[in-house]
């Protein structure tokens, strides 16, 4: 299990390598709510999403071979690969699906990685990485289901817990589950996590209501961030504990969620990263009376245009 020493050593680890990012403390009314609101603004770490937090853990807890590094990526994961392994001196191959936005495919390669197109979902561009993996023997790097990415994404939350102490509940997106699990990890039950998919996305929404990580749809707006097959079974010991709740919202819900950023803080959020916002805006989750709220913005990779038209 992760744990908060684990996660507290891995921002020690990382500290050199990634951003402590702002917060906004904001009044309830600006959401249609009487509680207060707190966004932590993890889309402006280092390549537009938190995900080098666990990618630089994961590189710096390991024997990097010759070979480089290996991952497979709906974008975000193989943008912060590429980058802790440019940062680190190695070389990196991404296998990214046949559906990836160009936006995240030139940022990929833009910190100079391989790409490889594998398949048309991210579970298909996971099985040719490793078949890959075989052969070259690099380190792969997991976008979720590995310890050491875990605890990297758990220093999201103690951050959070650090600039924004006393939150009851914090609303988080979930794809495969390592930004949450390692929250929720960190936390560990002292505030209430409530994950966030899409309705098209529905992996831990599943796979609590299963008692088990199962396969589940991959669909929608935000599928190249959010859409993993099934959640990794690490994390998944972690949200059956600590994980208090989890709501699906409609990908209008998650467009409506990316407007309401820019029009009134003029920030540019990637669908995905806007979900978690979404679920509060369009009364999938309804704060309690007395409860101070938290809401990670976790990505911002995604064509200006499609947002501030």
């Amino acid at each position: 299990m992760i744990d908060r020493s684990s996660i507290a050593a891995a921002a020690t680890r990382v500290a050199p390598y990634v951003r402590h990012t702002p917060v906004m403390r904001l009044d309830g009314a600006e959401f249609g709510v009487s509680v207060p609101v707190t966004l932590k603004l993890e889309l402006l770490q280092h390549t537009g999403s938190f995900k080098p937090r666990g990618a630089f853990n994961r590189m710096l807890t390991a024997d990097l071979p010759a070979s480089g590094v290996i991952a497979a990526s709906g974008g975000n994961h193989g943008a912060a690969v590429a980058y802790a392994a440019r940062t680190l001196g190695v070389t990196a191959e991404i296998f990214v699906p046949g559906g990836t936005p160009e936006t995240k495919v030139s940022r990929i390669r833009g910190y100079g990685a391989r790409i490889v197109q594998g398949g048309e979902t991210y579970a298909e561009a996971l099985a040719a990485s490793r078949e890959r993996q075989a052969l070259s023997a690099a380190l792969e790097v997991h976008a979720y289901d590995h310890e050491a990415v875990l605890a990297g994404q758990g220093t999201v939350g103690r951050e959070f817990e650090a600039d924004a102490p006393g939150l009851t509940h914090i609303l988080v997106a979930t794809g495969g589950g390592g930004l949450i699990g390692g929250i929720a990890a960190w936390y560990a039950g002292a505030t209430q996590i409530i994950s966030v998919e899409p309705e098209g996305c529905p992996g831990l929404h599943n796979a609590l209501a299963a008692g088990q990580p199962v396969d589940a749809p991959v669909g929608g707006l935000a599928a190249d961030a959010l859409g993993a097959r099934r959640v990794g079974s690490l994390m998944f010991e972690v949200a059956r504990r600590h994980v208090a709740a989890a709501v699906l919202v409609e990908d209008s819900a998650i467009l409506g969620a990316q407007r309401f950023l820019w029009e009134r803080f003029r920030l540019i959020a990637e669908p995905g990263g806007a979900t978690a916002l979404a679920a509060l805006l369009s009364g999938r989750f309804v704060p309690p009376e007395g409860a101070r709220l938290g809401v990670l913005i976790c990505g911002g990779n995604t064509d200006p245009a499609k947002v501030a038209s």
